[in-house]
């Protein structure tokens, strides 16, 4: 297992900070880089004219005296006078006449490097250069010198004499001086850095501020209170972004209260539909039951009576339908009420059963023994656990294969009640919606038994009793609806 180390700062508020700090750290950086290379340049450029113009100053005063050609021990005497009046820079001078050998009165001196040898016998002017001797940083100097006097050319004009003068001495003060510049540099940047993050957190806070106000304004569109507005200071990105989002706050806002609206007048129009169909369907419902108990009796001729059964059972299934919605007005207008009982699960699933000739039932089992003694208690409402059970038993009759098995049982403080079938099972992509209102698996089924109904309601009433209506597919087929209830918690004696 490989750890990684997050070296990005994931807040916000820390990248901008990080961000600030890194800008000023560059900025410091190469400001004192800058800096320093100035500083640098200037003073090794004010050592070398310094120097360039001192050597000059002591061959114009001793050149003069020397005796041309000078012999080798002319250019040693003069090395030396050199020597000594170095002064400041306690320089090592050398000597050398047109092609001859170096003179030097000081053994230990670095020998003119042969660039700066060849610079000045092509150019015939001083030049100088930076070397290394010993460990140790040196400026070499390289000064020709010409006739003067009665020497000098009749048009006024100096002329080489072939006399080349060469002096090197260390660098130590200025290596000094500029490791003090390197040293202040790198010392100023540390509280340029400690500085700037006054700055970078004032800066970060002024920025975030109206982020966190957009944050804190989504949450609360979020959380339903679509009425939040933000104010809008400036005219930056950021002010255009909060008018943004209060433009979207507004829409959001009109849609909503639309759709609110719009469905309240379905659900109303439903409801009073089916209030209104109530009455004549009573009327119908009675009229279909006495010409049914024609058609039974064979008072009526064969194609009437198969009329009147049709005309019967579509009318039952048309009533089933209405109450259906009648009952679904109630659920959405948080009307339907709840009359909760002490009761034992097993037995209102026995009372169902019975109800509806499914205890006979070959198609039907139920195990209501349990994986343990006693009975099962619940405090619900026994109309609407009847309403669950029959919809979820009905349901996988008409579309699974039988035995059909009812089993209740308790799993810690929830009383639990499944219902399988041993069909074909629920097709994968109608599982998520087999609770949908008048949802049908098979598209192609534009005409059914059922209302499309009845799990919804099923699952409305399970809610009511703060349970839970799930379905799923058992292992080896068949479609497993599950019932959860919390047990009855008051004790039998005090009930």
């Amino acid at each position: 297992m490989t750890l990684r180390l997050r070296i990005i700062p994931r807040g916000l508020r820390a990248r901008l900070v990080a961000a600030f700090l890194l800008a000023v750290a560059f900025g410091s950086l190469l400001t004192a880089g800058l800096t320093f290379l100035q500083a640098r340049s200037a003073l090794l450029d004010r050592t070398q004219d310094n120097a360039v113009a001192d050597l000059r100053a002591q061959l114009d005063s001793l050149a003069p005296g020397l005796p041309f050609p000078p012999r080798t021990e002319d250019l040693r005497d003069l090395a030396r006078q050199l020597d000594r009046a170095g002064g400041a820079h306690t320089w090592h001078t050398s000597a050398a006449y047109q092609d001859g050998p170096l003179v030097s009165a000081s053994p230990g001196s670095p020998p003119p490097p042969s660039r700066l040898r060849q610079a000045v016998r092509d150019d015939g002017e001083a030049a100088y250069q930076r070397i290394e001797h010993e460990g140790r940083p040196w400026l070499a100097l390289a000064m020709p010198v010409s006739y003067a006097d009665d020497r000098a050319p009749a048009d006024g004009m100096s002329r080489p004499s072939g006399l080349t003068v060469y002096a090197s001495f260390p660098l130590d003060d200025d290596q000094a001086d500029i490791a003090a510049l390197r040293t202040a540099a790198q010392a100023g940047a540390v509280p340029a850095l400690a500085l700037a993050l006054v700055p970078a957190l004032f800066a970060a806070r002024r920025v975030l501020r109206p982020v966190r106000r957009l944050h804190d304004g989504a949450e609360r569109i979020a959380a339903g209170e679509l009425g939040t507005r933000l104010e809008a200071d400036g005219h930056d990105e950021l002010a255009d972004l909060t008018r943004t989002f209060n433009t979207m706050a507004a829409t959001l806002q009109k849609d909503d209260a639309e759709l609110r609206r719009m469905e309240a007048g379905a659900r109303r129009f439903a409801a009073d539909v089916a209030h209104e169909l109530r009455t004549p369907l009573a009327a119908m419902t009675a009229v279909t039951e006495v010409l049914d108990e024609d058609a039974a009796s064979g008072t009526l001729p064969p194609d009437t009576a198969d009329a009147v059964r049709l005309i019967s059972d579509e009318t039952r299934t048309l009533a089933r339908m209405i109450e259906d919605l009648m009952e679904v007005s109630r659920f959405d207008a948080k009307t339907a009420p709840l009359r909760p009982e002490h009761v034992d699960l097993r037995t209102l699933i026995a009372k169902t059963l019975h109800l509806r000739g499914w205890d006979t039932d070959p198609r039907v089992t139920a195990d209501l023994a349990g994986p343990g003694p006693g009975p099962v208690p619940v405090h619900a409402d026994p109309r609407r656990i009847d309403v669950i059970l029959a919809n979820l038993v009905g349901n996988a009759l008409r579309h699974g294969h039988p035995p059909v098995t009812v089993r209740a049982r308790t799993e810690g403080d929830r009383a639990v009640l499944t219902v399988t079938d041993h069909g074909p099972g629920i097709p994968a992509h109608a599982l998520p919606h087999v609770f949908d209102r008048f949802y049908k698996a098979d598209t192609a089924r534009t005409r059914s038994e059922g209302s499309g109904l009845g799990l919804a309601l099923a699952r409305e009433n399970a809610l009511l009793h703060d349970g839970t209506l799930t379905a799923a597919n058992a292992p080896g087929g068949g479609a497993v609806f599950t019932l959860t209830l919390p047990l009855d918690p008051t004790p039998p004696e005090t009930r």
